[in-house]
C-alpha cells in the first residue's frame, strides 16, 4: 500500500481552523509536537468527511489510524501521521487517550447524521473538539484540573465551525448538528440548510444555539489565568478572543448566504489580546495551582 491511499485530504490546513494550532504564541520546542498531533487530527478528520467513501470503509480507514497510533498496526506508511504522532507522545509522555477519543469522534461522523438535542451535541464534542485543548495542556505539563475551562472552550469553537458550515455539511454529507429539537419547535425543516439564505425560524435555531456558544466561552473565560504556562495562557487568551468575535459575526452575518470568518486585522486584535489575558495575574484552578509533570518538562527541556 502506497503512501497516501487510506488519507483523503480535504486540502484543509491549521490556517483554516478558529484556533492558532501550533500557533506562534505557544514555545518553539513544543510547536513540532503539536503539528505532529494536528496532522494525525486532520488526516482522520478528512476521512470522515469524505463523501466519497462509505461509511464501513471510514470506519476501517480510522481503525487503522488508531492501532498505528496505539503501535498496534503496522509500518505501512500510508499511516505515516499516526507513526509520526506515536513518536511524538513516547518523546513528550503524552497518553494517547486523547487521540482514541478524537478517533472514536470521526467514527461517529461515519454513521450518525443527526443530533437530536444538545446534550447528545455535547457528547460529540468531548470527543471531537475537547481532546484538542486537553493535548495540549498535558503537552505543557498544566494541570487536569483546567480541563473544564478548556472543554468548554473547545466545545464552543466546535459548534462555531458547525455554524460556519451548517449549509455545506447539509449539502454534501447530509450531516446537521444543529438539534433536531430545536429545528423541531421552530418548525424549521432540515431541507432549509440547502437554501442560499435563511428564513425567520433557522435564524432563531442559529441564535439560539449561540446562546449556548455564549455559555460555553463564560466558561471557558477563566482559562487563561488558570494555565501556569504563560506562552499557552497567551494562546489560550487569543482563542477565547476568536470565538468572542466569531459568535457576533454569525449573529449578525448569515452563514448560508457567505462564509462568516474573521479578517486578518481582527484575528491579529485577538492574538493582541490573548498576550494581554496571558500576561494576567495567575488564579489557579485549584487551591494547590497548577502541576506541571516533571517528567514532561524535562523530556521537552532535553529536546
Amino acid at each position: 500500500m502506497s503512501t497516501g491511499t487510506l488519507e483523503t485530504p480535504s486540502g484543509k490546513t491549521a490556517g483554516d481552523e478558529n484556533f492558532p494550532v501550533a500557533s506562534f504564541l505557544l514555545p518553539a520546542r513544543t510547536r513540532p509536537h503539536v503539528a505532529a498531533f494536528y496532522a494525525f487530527a486532520r488526516a482522520i478528520d478528512d476521512i470522515a468527511d469524505d463523501p466519497r467513501l462509505a461509511p464501513e470503509d471510514k470506519v476501517a480507514r480510522l481503525e487503522a489510524f488508531e492501532a498505528a497510533v496505539l503501535d498496534r498496526g503496522s509500518d505501512d506508511p500510508a499511516l505515516a501521521k499516526a507513526h509520526r504522532l506515536r513518536a511524538s507522545l513516547a518523546a513528550t509522555g503524552v497518553e494517547p487517550r486523547h487521540c482514541r477519543d478524537l478517533v472514536s469522534a470521526f467514527k461517529q461522523d461515519a454513521t450518525k447524521r443527526r443530533y437530536r438535542d444538545w446534550d447528545e451535541l455535547m457528547d460529540y464534542c468531548d470527543r471531537s473538539a475537547a481532546p484538542v485543548g486537553r493535548y495540549l495542556l498535558d503537552l505543557h505539563g498544566e494541570s487536569a484540573r483546567c480541563y473544564p475551562a478548556s472543554d468548554a472552550l473547545c466545545r464552543a469553537l466546535q459548534v462555531i465551525n458547525h455554524l460556519q458550515d451548517c449549509g455545506d455539511d447539509y449539502r454534501a454529507l447530509d450531516r446537521v448538528y444543529l438539534p433536531l429539537a430545536w429545528l423541531d419547535e421552530a418548525g424549521v425543516a432540515v431541507a432549509e440548510l440547502a437554501a442560499g439564505r435563511t428564513g425567520p425560524g433557522l435564524r432563531a435555531v442559529l441564535d439560539r444555539t449561540l446562546d449556548g456558544v455564549d455559555r460555553l466561552i463564560a466558561e471557558a473565560r477563566p482559562l487563561p489565568a488558570q494555565i501556569g504556562h504563560r506562552r499557552l495562557a497567551m494562546d489560550a487568551g487569543a482563542i477565547v478572543g476568536i470565538a468572542e468575535r466569531l459568535v457576533r459575526a454569525l449573529r449578525r452575518r448569515d452563514p448560508l448566504a457567505e462564509r462568516v470568518e474573521l479578517s486578518r486585522g481582527a484575528f491579529l486584535v485577538c492574538c493582541l489580546t490573548g498576550v494581554w489575558r496571558g500576561l494576567r495575574p495567575r488564579v489557579p484552578p485549584g487551591a494547590d495551582g497548577p502541576r506541571r509533570s516533571k517528567r514532561r518538562s524535562r523530556k521537552l527541556k532535553n529536546r
